[in-house]
């Protein structure tokens, strides 16, 4: 069962890093966001793609915190989760485009992240 965040008090450690993506992706820098993930699964291309053929102009959301689908990867070696992203765009507001990520713990309290999709869901 997914796990939510909506409160200030139930946040995930990762969570600056989710909203770090979105904010790239509303601003359209598509290429910083391969680099970020290192294109394993979504290239900037594929990314731009995806944007351009939903037709509408992905934005920020309104709120600082973003409610976020998250399942916990079991039997990963450093902690992991699955995170599943709804997306804004400025036409209606709450989208039915979803962003999904992988994000791992990593050293001294970073957290690396993949994009494993970005479709309406």
């Amino acid at each position: 069962m997914p796990l939510h965040s909506h409160t200030m008090d139930n946040r995930w450690p990762f969570e600056s890093v989710v909203h770090d993506v979105v904010a790239q992706l509303a601003a359209g820098r598509y290429a910083d966001l391969e680099r970020r993930t290192r294109g394993v699964r979504l290239s900037a291309d594929a990314l731009a793609h995806a944007v351009r053929e939903y037709g509408r102009q992905v934005i920020p959301p309104p709120d600082a915190v973003l409610p976020l689908d998250v399942v916990p990867i079991t039997g990963a070696e450093l902690p992991a989760w699955s995170v599943n992203v709804p997306l804004w765009t400025a036409e209606e507001g709450r989208s039915d485009l979803t962003l999904e990520l992988t994000v791992r713990a990593g050293p001294a309290g970073a957290y690396d992240v993949e994009i494993d999709d970005l479709h309406v869901l």
